[in-house]
């Protein structure tokens, strides 16, 4: 979600849905380049925090330290993960303004879809006005639904979906957890991937879990897997679904009975 400070009091056009057709164009020859990189809140996704960290090829330690704000909400398990602006100019930090952005192949689902956003129900809904975005006036006219392919958007909207199935339960319900170590380990799965593989790989979560060669190894190489198996492990842990299976060597011999 990217939302400008400046636009909170634009009329809510209507809702538009995939097969509509608007008029979009952005270049560096617009006068308004990257003016919609800065006095924004982006809030950052899992998938987001993932793509930044490799494309930048840091750690997620050292991602989540240098360019997030965790913002945690009252009596709910996962905060929210905004990108931290430089402090002097309110700009993103992964911009220069005369020569763009310097994470474009990996910028956040919210910088794909602007000047666009999804409401509730799956439509979608325009989130500035041509006097601060001049691109809407550009003779370019194309498919909502063709411009979401355009900007990689569906495997961003998967693996936001998945997390959505998380992340929406929770806000349906209070959760009142007073051990912090649950709400480290929830945000480790899901924001700290390089920490979530060390847990995996270096304890004893394989002797406890069944999970076949295949998978083990899809989990090792490949990051999309290590995420969507985080989301497996959430709904286990909190929600008791049956996404995994204890290793019956596992299971205690007074719980066999």
């Amino acid at each position: 979600m990217k939302i400008s400070n400046q636009e909170n009091n634009i009329k809510k056009p209507q809702r538009l849905d995939s097969e509509h057709v608007f008029q979009f164009n952005c270049s560096e020859k617009s006068p308004c380049f990257t003016s919609c990189c800065q006095d924004v809140t982006i809030i950052l996704t899992p998938y987001d925090v993932l793509r930044l960290k490799n494309a930048l090829k840091i750690s997620s330690d050292i991602f989540i330290d240098k360019y997030t704000i965790i913002l945690p909400k009252s009596k709910q398990l996962i905060p929210m993960v905004v990108l931290k602006m430089n402090e002097d100019n309110k700009r993103c930090p992964f911009v220069i303004h005369k020569e763009g952005c310097q994470v474009y192949d990996d910028r956040p689902w919210a910088c794909r879809m602007f000047p666009l956003d999804m409401n509730d129900d799956g439509t979608f809904r325009t989130i500035t006005n041509s006097a601060r975005c001049q691109g809407l006036l550009e003779n370019n006219r194309i498919r909502i639904s063709d411009w979401l392919i355009s900007q990689g958007i569906p495997i961003y909207d998967e693996l936001n979906y998945l997390f959505s199935e998380i992340t929406n339960p929770l806000r349906a319900q209070d959760f009142d957890i007073d051990n912090t170590k649950i709400f480290q380990m929830v945000f480790m799965a899901l924001y700290n991937l390089d920490k979530f593989k060390e847990f995996i790989f270096n304890s004893s979560f394989l002797d406890r879990f069944e999970l076949d060669d295949i998978r083990i190894e899809k989990i090792r190489r490949h990051d999309i897997d290590l995420l969507k198996f985080s989301f497996d492990w959430i709904k286990f842990g909190i929600f008791g679904q049956k996404t995994l299976n204890i290793k019956q060597s596992a299971i205690p011999k007074e719980d066999k009975k």
